[in-house]
C-alpha cells in the first residue's frame, strides 16, 4: 500500500466504483469462468498487479516462492494506483480479457467487483482457501466472501485503527491520554489542552471536504462500534444511531475550538509538518509513515489504543484492508494460487513483505516474530507494533462497504459539512442522506 496515498485511496474509490455501478450493464460481460480447460495449469508465469510499496513487498517474497515451486515463475507489475481500478475495472467487464493473474483489491473495491462482475475472480474455497479461514484478524474474512459463500480473494493487508498522540503536547497540560475510556474523556480536557499549548489543536479534518470527501475520522467512529454505512445484509444503516453518535462526536469537537481545519488533499501533513495538532486517529500503515515523513518529531509521539465511542464499548477497529484475488479467466489459475497461498499464509512470507513494503498482515501468527515487540525510537521506546498486532489479534466487527459505498460516501461527507460548516443536526443530516442513498440504490433501510 503506498503510505501517501492510503488516506488518498479511500477519498478517490467513488470514481472506480462509480464507474462500476454505471457499468453494471457490462456485468453480463464480465463473466469469466471459475472452470473449463487450460485454466488449472500448475506451471509457467504468473503476472501480480499492484502498486507502489505494495509491489516492492510482493516481489520479496518471490525468490524464496520460485525456489520452492519449480516450473512457477511470478512477475510482479506495479501497475499505479489508482491506475489499477481503471484496468481491474475494464478487464473484468471484458469478461476477464487483459487481467493479471492475481490482482492486489482493496476492500474498498472487493465488495464492488463481487457483486457487479460476480464470476470474475476464481472461486479460492474450491482451491482450498477456506482452511486459513481462521488464521487472519477476526472480521476480515467476511469481506472476501461472495453473495455464493465462496471466498473470492485471500486477506493480505489489515489496518487496525490506533489513537497516536503527542506526548510532549499533552505532558505540558498535565494529562495522561493512557486513561482515556471514551471519546467524552478527551473532549472534557479540550479547554486545559488548548491552554497549556496555544495554537494547537487536538485532531484536524478538512472540514469542506475539498476537493474530495474526508471521512476516515467519522468512518472509525462508526467501526469503533461495529457499524458502517450498510450492514452485511446490504442494508442501509447510514441514519443509524451508531452513525448519528459519531457525527455527534465531530460535531461537539468542533463546537469545542478542538479541530483544527485541514483543507486540501494533503492539508493534515503540512499541520503535522508543523506541529498543529497533537491527536491522530490513524490505521497501522502511518506508524512507519510518520518516521518516514517527519523524522524531526522522533521522540515526541506515542500509541494507545482508541477511545470508545460509548463507556466500556469496543476499543479495536479493523477500518481498511487489501487482499489477493485471482482472476476467473486466468488461464493459470492452479499456479497463480498457489503463489497467492504462500504468500499469505505463511508468517515469513507476510514478516518480508511487511518488512519490505510496510504492508502490515492481516496473518496474526506473524505476529510472533521479534520484530513486532521491538522498541522504536521514534515512539520513546514504546513497540508500536505490537500495540497493532494486539489490536488486530482482538479483531474487529467486519466492515460491508459494498457496491454502492461512492454514494454513500458522497453523502455522508455531504452530512459532515453541512454539520461543521451550517451547523445542522447530526440526526436529521444523516437520516436525510440515508433517505437518499435508498432513493439512488434501491437498498432498503436497515
Amino acid at each position: 500500500m503506498s503510505h501517501l496515498s492510503r488516506r488518498d485511496l479511500l477519498r478517490s474509490s467513488g470514481a472506480g466504483l462509480l464507474a462500476l455501478a454505471a457499468g453494471g450493464a457490462l456485468a453480463a460481460c464480465g463473466s469469466g469462468s471459475d472452470g473449463g480447460s487450460g485454466g488449472d495449469a500448475e506451471t509457467g508465469t504468473v503476472t501480480v498487479w499492484s502498486w507502489a510499496t505494495a509491489a516492492a513487498a510482493l516481489r520479496a517474497v518471490v525468490p524464496a516462492f520460485e525456489k520452492d515451486n519449480p516450473g512457477i515463475k511470478v512477475e510482479v507489475q506495479d501497475i499505479g494506483e489508482p491506475a489499477i481500478w481503471d484496468k481491474i475495472t475494464v478487464g473484468l467487464a471484458a469478461g476477464g480479457q487483459g487481467l493479471g493473474d492475481v490482482l492486489h483489491i482493496g476492500g474498498d473495491y472487493l465488495p464492488g467487483y463481487m457483486d457487479k462482475f460476480p464470476a470474475g475472480l476464481a472461486d479460492l474455497s474450491a482451491l482450498g482457501a477456506d482452511a486459513h479461514r481462521d488464521k487472519f484478524a477476526k472480521g476480515v474474512w467476511p469481506v472476501v466472501i461472495g453473495k455464493d459463500g465462496r471466498a473470492r480473494a485471500l486477506p493480505w493487508e489489515t489496518n487496525p485503527l490506533g489513537f497516536f498522540y503527542r506526548k510532549d503536547y499533552f505532558d505540558k497540560a498535565g494529562i495522561d491520554p493512557t486513561t482515556f475510556a471514551t471519546w467524552d474523556d478527551l473532549l472534557a480536557v479540550a479547554d486545559r489542552f488548548k491552554a497549556a499549548n496555544p495554537g494547537v489543536a487536538l485532531l484536524e479534518l478538512n472540514k469542506a471536504a475539498s476537493p474530495d470527501p474526508d471521512l476516515d475520522f467519522l468512518q472509525s467512529l462508526m467501526q469503533l462500534q461495529g457499524a458502517f454505512y450498510f450492514d452485511l445484509q446490504g442494508r442501509i444503516t447510514l441514519g443509524s444511531e451508531p452513525a448519528v453518535r459519531a457525527l455527534t462526536i465531530v460535531k461537539r469537537l468542533e463546537e469545542a475550538g478542538a479541530i483544527i481545519d485541514a483543507p486540501g488533499a494533503h492539508g493534515w501533513v503540512d499541520l503535522m509538518k508543523a506541529g498543529k495538532f497533537a491527536v491522530s486517529p490513524m490505521p497501522a500503515w502511518a506508524a512507519h509513515y510518520f518516521e518516514a515523513k517527519f523524522p524531526d518529531q522522533s521522540g515526541n509521539w506515542r500509541l494507545a489504543a482508541p477511545p470508545a465511542v460509548t463507556p466500556g464499548g469496543k476499543r479495536t477497529a479493523l477500518v481498511n484492508s487489501t487482499h489477493l484475488a485471482v482472476a476467473a479467466s486466468s488461464p493459470r489459475r492452479r499456479a497463480a494460487w498457489k503463489f497467492v497461498e504462500y504468500a499469505l499464509t505463511r508468517p515469513a512470507s507476510v514478516n518480508a513483505m511487511f518488512t519490505a513494503g510496510g504492508v502490515f498482515p492481516a496473518l496474526t501468527a506473524a505476529y510472533a516474530d521479534p520484530m513486532y515487540s521491538r522498541p522504536s525510537d521514534y515512539y520513546g521506546g514504546q513497540p508500536v507494533l505490537k500495540t497493532f498486532a494486539d489490536l488486530a489479534t482482538a479483531g474487529g466487527d467486519p466492515t460491508n462497504f459494498s457496491g454502492d459505498y461512492a454514494r454513500a460516501l458522497k453523502l455522508a461527507s455531504d452530512a459532515q459539512v453541512k454539520v461543521l460548516l451550517r451547523k445542522a443536526d447530526p440526526a436529521a443530516a444523516l437520516q436525510d442522506a440515508a433517505k437518499q442513498l435508498a432513493q439512488q440504490t434501491g437498498r432498503t433501510t436497515a
